[in-house]
């Protein structure tokens, strides 16, 4: 694997792990009946969903590039 796909995984991983966190807080204040603070972790969850998205994009391109597209 290329160290352009190696940082795009890890990259990845760390937004999806921010995602979770996210969630799980959105959650917590959902519980606790503070929905804007839950929507607003919602938000960020999902913005980091998207990078994890983009980054999972881009390491896949690199593995095509390598490898073809086997």
């Amino acid at each position: 694997m290329s160290k352009e796909a190696a940082h795009h995984h890890t990259q990845a991983a760390e937004h999806h792990e921010h995602a979770a966190r996210h969630h799980r807080e959105a959650a917590k204040h959902h519980e606790e009946g503070n929905h804007l603070a839950a929507a607003h972790h919602g938000h960020l969850a999902n913005g980091h969903h998207v990078h994890a998205v983009e980054h999972a994009e881009h390491a896949a391109k690199h593995h095509i590039e390598a490898h073809g597209d086997r």
